[in-house]
C-alpha cells in the first residue's frame, strides 16, 4: 500500500501537481501539514527531485520541527538536505554568504528586542528627542511596520511632508539605521528586507537561489506581510514552482502586518496558477462546520469554499444568554465541573474569548471552584503589570508598610527616581528598623538623597492624598483618581498603542472587579472596605504556589487558539461591543468587520465534538453597566443548528435598560446619607420613606453588647461611628468574621 492511498482525492490532487504555481486553499482542519509533507516525499521519490532543490518555509520554530520531523521519517535518506525552517532561519542563512555585497560584514550580529531598546535610547539621546513625549517602542514599532513594507528612511520623509509627527519619527529611522550599520547589526526586520534587497541588487546571488530552490512550499501563506511575498516571488520568478498553502478564512493577523491580499490576488501574481481546496474536515462534526461555514460567508473578501466532514452532524450548538458576565462564568464553571463528574477531564476543555480582560471572572470562579486552569498565550489577571501596579497603589494607601508595594509604584509611571535613592531608602529604613514609607516621611534622615527631595516629597504628597480620599469617596471613585491622578493610561499610551489598548482594557476590568465588590457589599448590607477587598483579591491571586497539573482547562484568546483544537469549547461573551469590538463596529472600514468574523470562523472551528456559546444581557465595564445586544456573528448561524433554536432575551432588554435606569444603587443611598448632615435638605421627595434609624433616636446598643443579624447570626459590637444620618457599626460575628455596615440596613437586634 502507498503512502499516498491515506489521502483523500484533493490532498492528491495537490501532492502530484509540482509544476507550476499552485495555491492550496486548505480549510481548518483539512490536513495541510500532511500534505506538504507527502508533496515533498512525493517529489523526491516520483518525481526524482533532489532534496536539496526544496525550500518548505513555516512561521515558527515550532512548525518547522514538527514538519521536519515529519520530512524525516517519509523521506528517510536525504531528508537532511531539504531546507526546513522560517522565514528569518532561511534568510539568515542566505545573509551570512553574501550580506558583504551590501555593505555589512558576514558576521552580523542581530538585535533582539532589548538591543533594539537600548539603541533606540542612544538615537534618542544623540537626537535630542523628548522621550516623555515621543516613547521609544512608538519609535520601534513605526519603523518595524515601515520595514514591513519596505519603506526606506528616505521613502518614510518623503511620504511624511506636511506631517510632523511623521517627519520626527523619519529623522529617528535614519539614525537609527546609521547605528545600525555602525555597529553591523541587523534587528529581525532586517532579516527579510536585507535579503529582499541582496536579491534586488545582486542578480548572481539571485539567480544562484533560484537554481539551488526549485520548488518552493510556504505554509500559512494567508499570514505573510509584503517584503515576505516579496523573498518568495523573488525566488520562485525563474520555475515558477510555487506552493502556497493557507486559508484566507483565518487570516487574523492584521495587526502584525499580515497582509491578506497576498492570498487572495495569488492568481494575479502567478499566472496560471492552478486553485486546489481541500474543504474534507478531519476535526468537527458537521454542525459545528455548518456554523462556521453560515458565518463565514458573509464575508465578501474572500474564495469560496464550504468545509465538511464524514464525522457525522454531532450535538448541536449550545447557545446560553445570561443576565450577568457572572452568570455566565458560573455555567460554564458548573457546565464543566459536572461533566468532570461524568468522567470527563479537564484538559478536553477550552474557554476562547476576544480579549484577555475576560480571563478574570473565570479565574476567579474556577479558583473558587477548585477546577485547574491554565492562561495560555497571557498571564493570570492579577499577575499582569498594570494591574499589580495598581493594586500596589491601593495596598500603600491602605497598608503603608507594606515595602514592596511601595517600591514597585514610586516610580510609576517614571518619577526620575533613580535605583540609587531607592537603595539608600532602603538601607536608612532598615538601620532604623522602620518601613520603607516612613522612611519616605522623614527624608531629611536620609543622606544622599537631596537632589531626589522634591520628586519624594511629591510621592509622598500623592499617597496622602489618596488616604485622605479612601475615607471619603468609594473605592471605585479612589481607584478611578488614582489612574486620572498618575496619569498611568496615558504613560501606557505613550509607551507602545498597540500594547496600551489590551493593557487598558484589563485596567477597566480592574475597575469592574471593585464595583461588583461594592455591589456585593450593598446586597449584603455591609460596608464596603478597602482592606477586605484586598485580602478578596489575594485569596483569588494566590494561585502560583499551586501544584502544575496537566490536567486542566484552557484559557486563551481567539488570537492564541489558531491552530488549536478541543473536544469541548466555550466561546464566551458574544456580544456587540465585546466580540465584535465597539471599535471594529463602528468603524468605516468593512475589512475591519470581516477580519472579526474570520477570527470567530476559527474560535467556531476549535471545536472538535462540542461548542457551547455564551452572551450576557448586561456586563460591566470600567465600573459600569453596560447593554449589549447579542453578536451579529450568533445571529447569523441558522437556528436550526442551535440547541435552543431561540432567544426570548432579547425581548426583554429593553424593559430591563429601561427598569434599571430608574433604579438606584442601595449602597448608594446609603453612603449619601452617611455623609449628609442631619435635617439638611436633601430633595427627599414628599412621601419618601424615612430612615428607620435616626440620629436623634440613637441606637438600641453599644460597644461590647451583644447583637444579632438576619445572615450573619451573632456577635458582639467592636465599634460605633457616629456620621450626619446613620452610625456606622463595627460586628464581630460568631461565624461570619468582622464586618462594618450602617445601622439603617443592618436591623441588629440587641440580645
Amino acid at each position: 500500500m502507498s503512502i499516498y492511498d491515506t489521502l483523500n482525492e484533493q490532498q492528491k490532487e495537490a501532492v502530484f501537481h509540482t509544476e507550476g504555481p499552485l495555491l492550496i486553499l486548505a480549510g481548518a482542519g483539512s490536513g495541510k501539514t500532511r500534505v506538504l509533507t507527502h508533496r515533498i516525499a512525493y517529489l523526491i521519490e516520483e518525481r526524482g527531485v533532489n532534496p536539496w532543490n526544496i525550500l518548505a518555509i513555516t512561521f515558527t520554530n515550532k512548525a518547522a520541527g514538527e514538519m521536519r520531523e515529519r520530512v524525516d521519517r517519509l523521506v528517510g535518506f536525504g531528508a537532511e538536505s531539504i531546507w526546513v525552517s522560517t522565514f528569518h532561519s532561511t534568510c539568515v542563512r542566505i545573509l551570512r554568504r553574501y550580506i558583504d555585497r551590501i555593505g555589512f560584514d558576514t558576521n552580523f550580529t542581530i538585535y533582539d528586542s532589548d538591543d533594539q531598546k537600548s539603541l533606540m535610547r542612544d538615537v534618542c539621546r544623540v537626537l535630542d528627542v523628548d522621550t516623555k513625549k515621543y516613547k521609544e517602542r512608538m519609535f520601534l514599532s513605526a519603523i518595524s511596520a515601515a520595514k514591513d513594507e519596505m519603506i526606506t528612511p528616505d521613502e518614510y520623509e518623503l511620504n511624511a511632508a506636511g506631517d510632523f509627527g511623521k517627519q520626527k519619527i523619519a529623522q529617528v529611522y535614519r539614525e537609527y539605521e546609521r547605528q545600525l550599520h555602525a555597529n553591523n547589526a541587523l534587528d529581525f526586520d532586517d532579516l527579510l528586507l536585507k535579503t529582499v534587497q541582496l536579491f534586488q541588487t545582486q542578480p548572481d546571488v539571485l539567480e544562484s537561489y533560484q537554481e539551488r530552490f526549485r520548488y518552493i512550499m510556504v505554509d500559512e501563506y494567508q499570514d505573510t506581510n509584503t517584503v515576505q511575498f516579496k523573498f518568495v516571488s523573488l525566488l520562485a520568478a525563474k520555475y515558477q514552482n510555487l506552493c502556497v498553502v493557507g486559508d484566507d478564512d483565518q487570516s487574523i493577523y492584521k495587526f502584525r502586518g499580515a497582509n491578506i491580499r497576498n492570498i487572495l490576488n495569488f492568481e494575479q501574481e502567478f499566472q496560471n496558477a492552478r486553485v486546489i481546496k481541500l474543504e474534507q474536515n478531519y476535526r468537527s462534526t458537521q454542525n459545528i462546520l455548518n456554523a462556521a461555514n453560515a458565518v463565514i460567508q458573509n464575508n465578501r473578501g474572500r474564495k469560496d469554499k464550504t468545509l465538511w466532514t464524514d464525522n457525522g452532524d454531532g450535538e448541536k450548538v449550545h447557545l446560553r444568554q445570561f443576565d450577568t458576565a457572572y452568570d455566565e462564568a458560573e455555567f460554564v464553571a458548573d457546565d464543566i465541573r459536572k461533566n468532570i463528574e461524568n468522567g470527563g477531564t479537564y484538559q478536553d476543555y477550552a474557554i476562547l474569548y476576544r480579549t484577555n480582560a475576560q480571563s478574570r471572572m473565570f479565574e476567579e470562579k474556577f479558583v473558587a471552584c477548585n477546577i485547574p486552569y491554565k492562561i495560555v498565550g497571557g498571564v493570570n489577571f492579577y499577575a499582569r503589570r498594570e494591574i499589580k501596579d495598581l493594586l500596589c497603589y491601593l495596598k500603600t494607601i491602605d497598608n503603608g508598610r507594606d515595602d514592596l508595594a511601595v517600591r514597585r509604584i514610586i516610580n510609576v509611571p517614571k518619577r526620575g527616581i533613580g535605583l540609587t535613592t531607592i537603595t539608600r531608602i532602603q538601607e536608612s529604613a532598615a538601620a532604623r528598623e522602620i518601613g520603607f514609607y516612613e522612611a519616605l516621611l522623614g527624608l531629611d534622615l536620609i543622606p544622599g538623597v537631596a537632589r531626589a527631595a522634591s520628586k519624594l516629597d511629591s510621592f509622598v504628597a500623592l499617597i496622602e492624598y489618596f488616604k485622605r480620599r479612601s475615607d471619603e469617596v468609594s473605592i471605585t471613585d479612589l481607584m478611578n483618581e488614582i489612574i486620572e491622578k498618575t496619569g498611568y493610561i496615558e504613560n501606557l499610551e505613550a509607551e507602545d498603542k498597540e500594547d496600551a489598548q489590551a493593557r487598558i482594557e484589563n485596567i477597566e476590568e480592574l475597575v469592574s472587579k471593585i464595583a461588583a465588590y461594592e455591589e456585593q457589599c450593598a446586597a449584603e448590607q455591609v460596608k464596603p472596605s478597602l482592606s477586605q477587598f484586598l485580602e478578596e483579591v489575594a485569596l483569588v491571586a494566590d494561585i502560583d504556589s499551586l501544584e502544575e497539573n496537566p490536567d486542566y482547562v484552557v484559557l486563551m484568546t481567539l488570537h492564541s487558539a489558531k491552530g488549536l483544537e478541543f473536544p469541548h469549547v466555550y466561546l464566551v461573551g458574544m456580544e456587540d461591543g465585546l466580540f465584535p469590538s465597539y471599535m471594529t463596529i463602528t468603524s468605516d472600514n468593512d475589512e475591519d468587520l470581516e477580519e472579526e468574523r474570520r477570527l470567530c470562523y476559527v474560535g467556531i472551528t476549535r471545536a472538535e465534538q462540542e461548542l457551547t456559546m455564551t452572551c450576557a444581557r448586561k456586563r460591566m465595564t470600567r465600573g459600569e453597566t453596560h447593554y449589549n445586544r447579542m453578536s451579529r456573528f450568533l445571529q447569523e448561524i441558522p437556528k436550526e443548528l442551535m440547541e435552543n433554536g431561540s432567544l426570548p432575551f432579547d425581548k426583554e432588554m429593553q424593559k430591563e435598560r429601561e427598569q434599571e435606569l430608574i433604579r438606584q444603587n442601595a449602597y448608594t443611598q446609603a453612603k449619601q446619607a452617611f455623609r449628609q448632615k442631619p435635617f439638611q435638605n436633601y430633595g427627599i421627595q414628599k412621601g419618601a420613606k424615612a430612615f428607620a434609624v435616626s440620629k436623634e433616636k440613637g441606637l438600641d446598643y453599644q460597644v461590647g453588647d451583644r447583637v444579632r443579624h438576619i445572615k450573619f447570626g451573632e456577635g458582639t459590637v467592636k465599634g460605633i461611628l457616629e456620621g450626619g444620618r446613620d452610625f456606622e457599626v463595627t460586628v464581630e460575628f460568631d461565624t461570619a468574621g468582622v464586618k462594618k455596615m450602617f445601622a439603617t440596613f443592618a436591623k441588629l437586634k440587641k440580645i
